[in-house]
């Protein structure tokens, strides 16, 4: 197959609405003749609207410059990626029954703490009721708190009734225990089986003729009827749970001090599970006794936090269902992101890990049935409203992220290369929302490739980003370009060594990739292959994307330095000459998001006022641009621009002022400009704006 060139740039604004439909497959020959022709003749997004969303989309962890200030950066990548602690016993309900000893309901009695929770109010309930049905998140202390209930209310010894017991059947359980105290930890219902108002009435006679005690724990999402009432439990908030354990165990003023170190603060807003913070807090009495040090307090908290997303994939689906699965790994990729565009995504993800799961069976979503909370509180996250930039302006959305920025990379890892069958569905998934027409999606698509990168290079570039870069759709040639700058932005390893490689090959379209990719080190190989490119009838295949890479470099904080090296080769080879001009001009054509004021002209200000190379370098690279014939019109349409922009702004009229006299090398160019100057009308032919009679003042000074 003839490698197909990338297209020359069109308006950036038309780049959403050409993008392939979600699902639409791009190399597989299942689309029609027509949609594949269409993928190939679409123009790429130009470099500076790509480098635009990954600064604007891109999560947290992978917005920085200079030092690596994300959760990759040796807070979770370090030595305890692999370490198996096991701060925690199994988390597997009991299945047996029988009576809890009176010595493990004194001793959770020493350390149970019901500060901030509803304990009062249920104790209050159970006692009038008799029995009392508790839902909740898992590992949120839900036995603790069924079993301190019944103490509380006299029900001791207190009888443990097998979680499989159907609710049919519990009566009969009820009357096989002398003990007036009755708990069923994890109750399993079904659609079939579900707990109805029924079965608690003649629980509660017998109860009330006995006098006895009954709590059912459950989950978030049982089946249980309607008219059944039941109960939330809110585990205690972290402080207030490490807090009361410290001062038991150290006293009050050692308790205090570890409390306030730094570690320790990080640690208390995820909300962790009482598990959690009891394994933490025997960490921290080791820490003050001396046995360890603050950097394996941190290992700590990191190596809960691997368990806690170890236990999530690998539960059952009773425990938590496939379509819950899929939800966390899209929150993973669009962490702090609109809650009801990762619901949607996470969907498609769904159907294809359903695929995988079972061929045979045809993909289904429910529509309904997930609560926003219980997913949320299921997938220790928070929901929140924020304004979200959309290409519109910004607009209000219900956002939503994990309460531990650190899961999404961590998930995202042990999905990648603790479940490897799952890197079908996730690869298909990705391949659709690179070509997505929303640009946070795509943006984040590359992202959670960057991280996949990071985590298994070999693995990500073989079964992505080489496809996506030899592929005929130009978005996912973009979606490998912004992949592998996110994955340098995260440490990935040897990314601008394949980017060199590629910037080099004979291939235009990896060429394209890594020219994209690393336009600043790759100086020398742009002139390389503008060489190689030229053709002085027409244009090269990549002619264009090596003008926008001059173009990216003249705006980013290394101007000055791109500057001189652009300045230092402008008349070294014709070729050289028009990427240069070329990415000149574009880079003058760039604005400000919010005043609207021309980049380049603001770096010009700048240089002058700070006596800097950059204010010659610039009028010589204007006075190349209109002397050339084949830059001349497009010169002056970007000055007309720049005459605009000084009319709205005082600044702006003063660096243009000062600018234009040095651009008059002879009487030809002064003749173009105060054309120029006499003729330019507003925008939508509007009047002539007045900023242009004081800028042919100031030529006519020169």
């Amino acid at each position: 197959m003839t490698a197909p060139a990338p297209a020359e740039p069109t308006d950036p604004k038309a780049e959403g609405g050409q993008s392939a439909t979600p699902g639409d497959p791009d190399d597989t020959g299942q689309g029609t003749d027509e949609k594949s022709a269409q993928r190939e003749e679409a123009p790429p997004q130009r470099a500076w609207d790509t480098l635009r969303d990954i600064d604007r989309h891109a999560p947290a962890s992978a917005r920085f410059t200079g030092r690596n200030n994300g959760v990759v950066a040796g807070e979770i990548t370090g030595n305890v990626t692999r370490t198996e602690h096991h701060y925690y016993g199994a988390s597997g309900p009991t299945r047996t029954s029988g009576e809890v000893p009176a010595a493990e309901l004194d001793r959770l009695a020493l350390t149970f703490v019901s500060d901030g929770t509803p304990f009062e109010e249920l104790l209050e309930q159970l006692r009038e009721e008799r029995v009392l049905v508790l839902t909740g998140v898992p590992f949120t202390g839900r036995r603790t708190a069924a079993l301190m209930l019944l103490r509380r209310a006299g029900a001791t010894p207190v009888h443990a009734i097998d979680r499989e017991t159907p609710p049919s059947a519990l009566l009969q359980q009820l009357t096989k225990g002398e003990a007036p105290g009755h708990v069923l930890c994890d109750l399993v219902t079904s659609r079939d089986e579900p707990l109805r108002e029924t079965h608690l009435l003649s629980l509660r006679d017998h109860l009330l003729k006995h006098g006895g005690h009954l709590v059912i724990t459950t989950g978030l999402r049982p089946w249980i009827e309607d008219d059944v009432r039941t109960r939330m439990w809110e585990a205690p908030r972290t402080d207030v749970l490490l807090r009361s354990r410290l001062e038991r165990r150290t006293g009050e003023a050692t308790a205090r001090r570890l409390l306030e170190l730094a570690e320790v603060r990080e640690f208390l807003p995820r909300a962790h599970q009482p598990r959690e913070v009891v394994a933490y807090a025997a960490e921290l009495m080791r820490l003050a006794s001396g046995e360890i040090s603050e950097e394996a307090l941190r290992d700590t908290s990191a190596e809960l936090l691997n368990e806690q997303v170890r236990e999530w994939f690998e539960a059952d689906e009773d425990t938590l269902h496939l379509r819950e699965k899929a939800f966390l790994i899209a929150l993973a990729a669009f962490d702090a992101g609109p809650y009801a565009l990762t619901a949607e995504l996470s969907d498609l993800l769904f159907q294809e890990l359903q695929a995988t799961a079972n061929s045979n069976l045809p993909k289904a979503v429910p529509v309904f049935g997930t609560h926003i909370a219980h997913r949320l509180r299921t997938a220790r996250a928070r929901p929140y409203p924020a304004r979200e930039m959309t290409e519109w302006g910004p607009v209000e959305q219900l956002m939503a992220e994990f309460l531990d920025s650190r899961t999404a990379f961590v998930l995202l890892r042990e999905v990648w290369t603790g479940h490897p069958s799952a890197r079908p569905a996730l690869v298909s998934w990705l391949g659709e929302l690179i070509v997505d027409g929303r640009p946070f999606v795509r943006t984040r698509a590359a992202a959670t490739v960057g991280a996949l990168a990071f985590t298994d290079l070999p693995s990500a570039m073989a079964l992505v980003i080489e496809p996506w870069a030899v592929s005929r759709n130009p978005l996912q040639r973009v979606g490998a370009v912004s992949s592998l700058a996110l994955a340098h932005r995260v440490g990935a390893p040897n990314i601008l060594r394949i980017a060199d490689d590629w910037t080099a090959d004979s291939d235009p379209r990896l060429s394209w990739v890594g020219i994209r990719e690393r336009p600043r080190e790759a100086l020398a190989a742009l002139r390389v292959q503008a060489r190689k490119q030229y053709d002085p009838e027409k244009r090269g295949p990549l002619e264009s994307e090596l003008a926008q890479s001059v173009e990216l470099l003249l705006l980013s904080p290394e101007a000055e330095d791109v500057l001189s090296e652009v300045l230092r080769t402008l008349d070294d080879h014709r070729s050289v000459f028009r990427i240069s001009v070329s990415g000149f001009l574009g880079a003058c054509r760039h604005t400000e998001e919010e005043s609207g004021l021309p980049l380049v002209l603001r770096t010009y200000r700048q240089a002058r006022l700070d006596s800097t190379p950059a204010a010659h370098g610039i009028p010589r690279l204007w006075r190349a641009a209109l002397d050339d014939p084949s830059f001349t019109t497009e010169a002056l349409d970007v000055l007309r621009g720049w005459v605009l922009a000084a009319d709205r702004d005082e600044d702006t009229s003063w660096a243009l002022a000062d600018l234009l006299p040095k651009l008059v090398d002879g009487a030809t160019a002064a003749h173009r400009i105060g054309h120029l100057l006499h003729t330019v009308r507003g925008d939508d032919g509007g009047p002539r704006p007045a900023a242009a009679d004081d800028l042919l003042t100031a030529l006519h000074r020169a």
